[in-house]
């Protein structure tokens, strides 16, 4: 994994460029609590709105949050929306060339969003006519921005840019300069990817342009996906294709050796939403191979930079340290303990928060040095769980521990006090903490719920800084007759 690693460095010298349908995503979060008395319908109270770029806008996107130098080429309407685009580009240091077309509107989703549930989805957009006087000057940009690059990735959503007029002029200027170009398709005819060096469409895709239906758990998939990759290997002289197969994973089959398939299973283990998980894999495959890493290592860095995307709702992003914290977290669980994963430091709890309260959910808090784990630990976290949907419990370390019970405790290390806590079904997170109090951690993730056993609030600062922002701070009822102590002291008799 440490080579993986090493191979994500790479990928912030590589110089990329994408050209493909850009849009704006806007995403209203709320809540539905009742229905209209006008109609049959949910009535949605808004909370909050998020806009990101949307398509190869997402596409590029993540490029820029794994370091890369993008350049972006595209189209949008002589509009608001339109100079909104620009503006975003821009933020995220993207060199682009954004022609700008009178007359056509810039292409908008607006997704309503109630908890982690897609309530409806409302579009504008309108297909791009096809505009030859401005072919000139595209392929002038074109050629321009091919000739430094080092790679070249098109994102098509089918949305006018990439026809079977510009996809070829594309194609064969990359072929001219030893550019190697990936594209993520979109309908049935593949004859305008004619060349191209891979193609990536998902499973549904790839049916439609073999124009037969594939099943990833049937017995003779992998034989029919071979067959059906050959003919579109041979008929449009592509080098190679990837197929995305959701939970199933990957496959990859080449030109040179048509008969070999790649497979990579899937890394998502917990999905919220897939909305650019195609995207991020785009964006992480084509500049992984555009630093020179290994095809079956590309695969496996865009596989986990997905399995992170779909983890968070909403169009999204995966950073450098995002996905060398996937690899770090998938090697760890590759040593037989799963439950490593849900051990974290704070900065990922921060992400974490911030996710979930997207999603509607509420957190709670609570913090000790749980020495030697006992029933009255695992009655005061049952009375914590019930009070929110996400239970995130602070230990302390082992030299917090000596300053606040003695150089004789703890008994047990903080990996195993950790170990023992994370394996919890009734707690989702555990951090440990060198600090004598947790109340740095309650100040960064500002829980909705604090819980704890044997305080009251004039002796409990975090309870009481929970309170000042509107939280809830909750006095645990204690189970007597258990305690670290006690048992200690009945182990030296």
């Amino acid at each position: 994994m440490a080579l993986l690693s090493s191979m994500i460095d790479k990928i912030s010298n590589v110089r990329v460029l994408v050209i493909g349908d850009i849009m704006l995503d806007r995403f209203i979060y709320g809540k539905v609590e009742r229905i209209s008395p006008e109609a049959p319908v949910p009535i949605f109270k808004l909370n909050h709105e998020k806009k990101m770029l949307g398509a190869a806008g997402n596409v590029v996107a993540n490029l820029a949050a794994l370091g890369c130098k993008v350049t972006f080429l595209g189209v949008v309407g002589n509009d608001d929306v339109g100079k909104d685009i620009s503006d975003r580009l821009s933020e995220l240091g993207i060199h682009n060339h954004l022609l700008r077309l009178n007359g056509y509107p810039s292409i908008t989703k607006i997704r309503l969003i109630a908890g982690n549930n897609h309530l409806l989805r409302a579009d504008q957009e309108e297909i791009l006519p096809v505009v030859e006087s401005l072919l000139p000057k595209f392929r002038r940009i074109l050629l321009s921005a091919v000739k430094n690059t080092d790679i070249v990735l098109l994102s098509d959503y089918n949305k006018g840019l990439l026809t079977p007029l510009t996809t070829p002029m594309i194609i064969k200027l990359c072929q001219e300069y030893g550019k190697k170009v990936i594209i993520d398709p979109k309908g049935n005819n593949y004859e305008k990817y004619t060349g191209a060096t891979l193609v990536k469409p998902n499973l549904k895709e790839f049916s439609e342009a073999v124009g037969c239906k594939y099943n990833p758990a049937e017995p003779d998939f992998y034989e029919k996906a071979k067959a059906g990759a050959k003919k579109l290997l041979e008929k449009y002289h592509i080098q190679s294709l990837l197929v995305t197969l959701s939970e199933y994973g990957m496959i990859y089959i080449s030109s040179q050796n048509p008969d070999e398939i790649l497979q990579i299973p899937t890394e998502a283990k917990e999905v919220f939403d897939v909305t650019g998980a195609g995207d991020t894999s785009l964006a992480t495959l084509g500049a992984a191979i555009g630093a020179g890493v290994p095809v079956k290592d590309a695969m496996k860095l865009a596989n986990a930079a997905s399995g992170v995307v779909v983890g968070k709702l909403g169009t999204a992003t995966v950073t450098m340290e995002e996905l060398k914290a996937a690899l770090s977290q998938k090697e760890v669980a590759e040593d037989g303990w799963p439950q490593k994963r849900k051990i974290i430091t704070l900065k990922q709890a921060e992400k974490i928060v911030q996710r979930l309260r997207e999603e509607g959910k509420t957190i709670g808090f609570t913090n000790g040095c749980f020495d030697c784990c006992h029933l009255g630990h695992l009655d005061s976290f049952m009375q914590a769980k019930k009070q929110c949907d996400v239970l995130i419990v602070a230990v302390n370390s082992d030299t917090s521990v000596k300053r606040y019970k003695g150089e004789n405790r703890p008994i047990q290390d903080e990996k195993t006090r950790a170990m023992l806590l994370a394996s919890l079904e009734l707690v989702d997170y555990v951090i440990v903490f060198e600090e004598d109090s947790p109340i740095h951690i309650v100040e960064a993730l500002r829980p909705d719920i604090v819980a704890k056993e044997g305080y009251t609030l004039d002796k409990w600062p975090e309870g009481r800084l929970v309170q000042s922002y509107g939280g809830k701070a909750v006095i645990l009822k204690r189970l007597e007759g258990y305690s670290t102590s006690g048992l200690v002291e009945k182990m030296k008799g």
